[in-house]
């Protein structure tokens, strides 16, 4: 079978550091924290006053008013980071197939917002007064329906939902149907709008999140010795995957390769991770042997590394045991944006191409040489450093590992 390269053509945005990748990257090599105060939902129930918000984004985003009402938050921000994607790759003027032109956009949670409001107008007037567009909007699938409408991609469509493992899966997805042949093109990523009461509450009760109210900016402290959760946060990334042929073909500018793609499993606990990091460790040597590279060829890692005590420790056992001859640098953006959930992967995907674009390691902040559990090379301002190829890890509630490999493209002439 003919195996396609596969590279990265066009990026959208939506995250607590900006509405655009260009602002969202600036913000990234800077140290910038997306985290503050929450101000869309009420928290005075809530023990948890913090999150990675996105704010007025209806005033800045080019979408049809009549049509944002059809739309739950999670919808709507996929759909204006693919809008900045399609842009971006300048697909409009492609002579693409439209069957071969795939969406592969995951939630890992979905319309929840919508569900909520619902549930609260029935209670408090009634079950004729529930939406007719409450299915459409709420169901986990909606995001990707919603992209496939708008630009008309009618091949595979498919929203994967795996937890915070969400976006490295429909990325990897969607990276294997390219290179396999079945499509020429997809939209991938993930898309999360989950701060809301029912849902702070839930992770809060389940002990996951930060509790630090009083120092919005320094809660997400990733390999910090006094980390205490994670900071929800909200937000979608979208990329336009295609295959090398394909935007040679057309002249398009290119990103990053991907290279590789791993997944495995822990089945320890729904909701912890494996102490051990096993089944994480497993996605990563996956990934490496699907890129066709080992270990020593890795010169970023981008960590899932979301806050949390066990799952950071976990983590980097999982590094050690597949890194045992090498000490690539690490970098934890969560630190920055709080955890965007199902849409994590994606934005990180995006922050690991434009790493290796421009030869430059984001910093990981909320840490310095005093305060650091973990013997990680981890820097703590942005880093020049000649890149190659970089890792990316995603874990999600459930047991699920999806692990990205990318690489800086190189054109054959150069």
């Amino acid at each position: 079978m003919v195996e396609n390269r596969v590279v990265i053509t066009g990026i959208g945005v939506i995250s607590p550091l900006g509405f655009n990748k260009e602002t969202a990257w600036k913000a990234l090599k800077e140290g910038v924290s997306g985290i503050s105060t929450i101000e869309n939902t009420d928290t005075s129930d809530l023990k948890v006053k913090i999150a990675g918000e996105i704010r007025n984004i209806e005033a800045d985003v080019d979408l049809d008013k009549k049509e944002l009402r059809k739309l739950d938050r999670f919808s709507l921000f996929a759909l204006a980071a693919a809008k900045e994607a399609y842009a971006d790759s300048d697909f409009a003027n492609a002579a693409i197939d439209p069957y071969r032109f795939g969406v592969y956009v995951g939630s890992g949670i979905g319309g929840i917002q919508s569900l909520i409001d619902n549930v609260e107008l029935l209670k408090e007037r009634g079950s004729r007064r529930v939406s007719p567009l409450l299915v459409p909007m709420l169901m986990p699938n909606a995001a990707t329906a919603n992209i496939s409408l708008a630009f008309q991609a009618k091949g595979p469509t498919m929203s994967i939902t795996s937890a915070c493992a969400t976006s490295n899966n429909s990325i990897g997805e969607a990276y294997r149907a390219i290179k396999y042949g079945f499509i020429d093109a997809a939209f991938a990523g993930g898309t999360e709008a989950a701060i809301n009461e029912v849902a702070i509450a839930g992770f809060s009760n389940a002990k996951a999140l930060s509790q630090n109210n009083e120092q919005p900016t320094q809660a997400s402290r990733p390999f910090h010795k006094d980390r205490d959760g994670f900071v929800i946060a909200e937000g979608s990334t979208v990329l336009i995957l295609e295959s090398l042929a394909s935007a040679e073909k057309r002249g398009a500018a290119i990103y990053a390769e991907v290279t590789g793609y791993g997944v495995a499993s822990d089945a320890y606990h729904i909701v912890a991770t494996d102490p051990e990091g096993k089944g994480a460790a497993k996605a990563m040597e996956f990934a490496l042997e699907d890129a066709g590279i080992t270990a020593e060829d890795i010169d970023v890692i981008s960590a899932h590394a979301t806050s949390t005590p066990v799952g950071d420790a976990s983590e980097e056992k999982a590094i050690r045991q597949v890194f045992t001859d090498s000490d690539p640098l690490v970098t934890a953006n969560k630190s920055m944006t709080g955890h965007m959930l199902g849409a994590a992967g994606a934005f990180e995907a995006f922050a690991l191409a434009k790493m290796l674009q421009e030869d430059v390691v984001t910093p990981t902040i909320n840490l310095d040489e005093a305060h650091i559990e973990s013997n990680l090379h981890i820097p703590f301002i942005a880093e020049k450093r000649s890149l190659t190829y970089g890792l990316s890890n995603s874990f999600g509630f459930g047991g699920h590992n999806a692990v990205l490999i990318l690489k800086k493209y190189k054109a054959d002439k150069e």
